[in-house]
């Protein structure tokens, strides 16, 4: 499939509608970001590529959203301060006519973009749309780490709903490309202690939200071995994103930045997907707006992401020889970025904090170097 054929699953966008014909200034996104308007822009250049879905039948709802449209009208009007980051928006998937249908193309448009080496953003839609980013690397056999950001864990079959049971599904299914999956951000009491377990025996890993607040730099490397991430507007605190009428609390506006800007800086991170935003539900455009201010950390991270070297460059990094429980390894800190490494015992490099080097220094086993250890 050639970009030209994207457009048989594709909607454009009328930015006059979008700017409610207000137009915009030489320095703000707007300006510059390539639009599918009459014709799919060129996305040869483009670092990062947007892409609106308005499915949300998973949750029960069977209006299309104008999620995407909502963020882009906020989106556009920030200051593009990046000048390394190229930006393109290829409009909205086709909504199918079964969820199944929307999956398919949604998948066939995530899979066109990750293969030409492009970060895609989806826009909007219920939550299960996270299948058709998981389907865009397991149709070709891709084993890969993700990680969901989401105040609930989706894997409860006893609900008749795809976007709350959808999770099982993908960590479940056979044959299965999963890695590894980490979920950031639930909150205890909307957990099932099951669920926790069940997460637990499939050696994946579950961070509180407490834990997560307390000390939110241990999530870097966490996202920064994934691949994909999915982002449930719900784990932010009805405060800071309005729309969320699941619960009050969660992480505030600028911890979820701070996430979005650690997805930004990964290297590995083909496609990210921003889900369950209702704007019906929302106050004075707040959600739009927090989510737009979201993309705006995604840039920042991409851009710092250009400035790292491959942890095979030792030239770019100071190296740590350290021995904890009898075990001897390194530890690998990026002089450009001041990022962390370490080696596990079958000479594999994995993200890690500068936590876990302190760790090991006190002949302490990290728990990063334990789980990696666990998993086959």
């Amino acid at each position: 499939m050639s970009y030209d054929t994207l457009t048989d699953f594709l909607e454009p966008i009328n930015k006059h509608v979008i700017s409610n014909d207000m137009g915009y200034s030489e320095k703000q996104i707007g300006k510059s970001i390539e639009i599918y308007e009459e014709g799919l822009p060129d996305l040869e250049e483009a670092d990062i590529v947007f892409v609106g879905c308005k499915d949300q039948r998973g949750s029960g709802n069977f209006s299309e959203s104008t999620a995407a449209d909502a963020i882009r009208s906020e989106f556009y009007k920030l200051y593009h301060w990046h000048n390394d980051i190229k930006l393109a928006d290829i409009g909205n998937v086709r909504t199918g006519k079964s969820i199944s249908d929307t999956y398919a193309a949604l998948k066939m448009v995530l899979q066109e973009l990750m293969d030409a080496g492009k970060m895609v953003v989806v826009l909007g839609g219920s939550h299960d749309l996270t299948m058709a980013q998981y389907q865009a690397f397991a149709d070709k056999k891709l084993l890969i780490d993700a990680a969901g950001i989401d105040a609930q864990i989706d894997i409860n079959m006893d609900s008749p709903l795809r976007s709350d049971k959808f999770l099982l599904e993908i960590l479940t299914s056979e044959p299965n490309y999963m890695n590894h999956y980490n979920h950031i951000g639930f909150q205890s009491y909307m957990v099932h202690p099951r669920m926790l377990e069940t997460m637990d025996k499939l050696r994946f890993d579950c961070f509180r939200v407490g834990v997560v607040k307390e000390n939110i730099s241990e999530m870097e490397p966490v996202l920064r071995h994934s691949h994909m991430l999915s982002f449930d507007i719900a784990a932010i605190a009805h405060a800071f994103a309005p729309a969320n009428s699941l619960t009050p609390n969660g992480l505030n506006g600028e911890e979820a930045c701070t996430l979005m800007q650690y997805a930004g800086m990964s290297t590995h991170m083909s496609t990210i997907g921003i889900y369950g935003f209702q704007p019906e539900k929302d106050q004075y455009e707040l959600t739009a707006k927090q989510i737009s201010h979201m993309l705006w950390y995604l840039m920042d991270g991409r851009s710092r992401s250009k400035k790292e070297a491959r942890t095979d460059e030792r030239q770019y990094f100071n190296e740590y020889h350290t021995a904890f429980a009898e075990v001897e390894t390194i530890f690998l800190q990026s002089k450009k970025t001041g990022r962390w490494w370490m080696q596990l015992p079958d000479k594999q490099i994995i993200a890690c904090s500068y936590k876990d080097y302190l760790l090991a220094s006190n002949n302490e086993i990290p728990e990063r170097w334990l789980r990696a250890q666990e998993r086959p």
